[in-house]
């Protein structure tokens, strides 16, 4: 089978892979990441002016309608450069979750702002004892005169200090842990009633805490039918773990490119480690976990877009699992291969390494995807 990119998706990928070698240095990274908003509002302005915000976004709203090999091209070049900018939250999939969920209104009320760069959103799922089950969600939402009242804490909201709309998920209907009653809600970052804390996190992008205390909404800030929320929700956090492996292959990449340029100019004994046997081999097998991750993460972005089914449910967590552990080992391995120099700060494999291990604890641990995995085949 094929899978060399079209036309417009290597003029995509060289573009970005340009803007990226040029304008995202690891001084500019560090620089950006040590301070509040937590990215480079400037380099989001030019992913915009370039359209590469539009990719996601459908062709009725400004955008490009891209598929899941289009987003591929993009964080694949995003994971190269470790940048911190929230395109998957914001743009994947808080963008995916309006155009599935919001009305006519809605849409043309976020979309085309969201193209432009005008706009950022943060979708609030995880709470404190969510251990990433979505339908785990004790945050509440109660029916007001002419609205609704949001009270409940969110954890982790990636991208959600410097957004301007959060995308909160709320139970307008049973308990904790069932899939219907959820719905999802379009929340001012601004409103009274709206607490943010914001971190860094282990793996470079900045979150927050998010308490929503009596927060109250207007009718239109509910996106879709109340507690009819769960299948997009689940639908879209599937194409933003296809991404997401598209992410850990760019930063891969460059974790190997790294460590390959070291063991040809690193001297021991007279001559570059690399040509200790050992050592290759060590190389080889990197290389070979890395070509693997890459297979997997073609194969999400193939299935991303596709009607949701038991069989593209598997092939998600199959890919997000095998790309997690190929992450971990090429970190593990390149630092070992490095040394001391590969956990120092003023190198870009530290932050690679460490990127590529917490990248992991995104969407599930392994415990949870095996689970997962297991609970499918049971159910086909």
């Amino acid at each position: 089978m094929d899978f060399s990119l079209s036309d417009e998706q290597q003029m995509l990928q060289d573009m970005l892979a340009r803007l990226v070698r040029e304008h995202y240095p690891l001084e500019h990274r560090d620089q950006v990441q040590r301070s509040e908003p937590g990215f480079s509002e400037a380099f989001q302005g030019q992913l915009a002016e370039l359209g590469v915000l539009a990719v996601p976004i459908d062709e009725t709203h400004g955008g490009m309608g891209g598929s899941g090999v289009d987003h591929l091209v993009v964080m694949q070049e995003l994971g190269r450069g470790l940048c911190l900018e929230p395109f998957l939250e914001s743009q994947l999939l808080g963008g995916g979750l309006v155009q599935a969920l919001g009305s006519d209104a809605q849409r043309e009320a976020l979309l085309p702002a969201l193209t432009a760069g005008e706009l950022r959103l943060a979708v609030a799922t995880e709470e404190p004892r969510t251990h990433y089950c979505a339908a785990w969600t004790e945050t509440r939402a109660e029916r007001v005169t002419d609205g609704w009242r949001l009270t409940g804490r969110k954890s982790v909201v990636i991208g959600g200090q410097a957004a301007h709309r959060l995308l909160v998920v709320a139970r307008t209907a049973g308990g904790a842990g069932e899939c219907d009653g959820l719905s999802l809600f379009v929340v001012d970052s601004d409103a009274p009633g709206v607490q943010r804390r914001a971190y860094p996190t282990m793996a470079g992008p900045w979150a927050c805490d998010l308490t929503l205390e009596g927060v109250t909404l207007a009718d239109d800030a509910l996106l879709g039918d109340a507690g009819e929320a769960f299948e997009a929700l689940d639908y879209h956090q599937g194409r933003a773990m296809a991404a997401q492996c598209a992410e850990a292959v760019g930063s891969m990449q460059q974790a190997c490119d790294l460590t390959l340029e070291y063991l040809k100019t690193r001297q021991q004994f007279g001559k570059p480690i690399g040509r200790f046997q050992v050592l290759q081999h060590r190389m080889v097998d990197m290389t070979t976990e890395l070509e693997l991750a890459t297979s997997m993460a073609i194969l999400a972005a193939c299935v991303a877009d596709e009607p949701a089914s038991l069989e593209r449910s598997r092939q998600l967590i199959a890919a997000q699992h095998v790309v997690k552990r190929a992450a971990r080992y090429i970190a593990e391995q390149a630092i070992q291969l490095h040394g001391g120099i590969g956990m120092t700060w003023e190198y870009s494999l530290a932050h690679h390494a460490r990127h590529l291990v917490m990248l992991g604890h995104r969407f599930g641990d392994d415990d949870r995807h095996l689970k997962a995995y297991a609970d499918l085949l049971e159910a086909s």
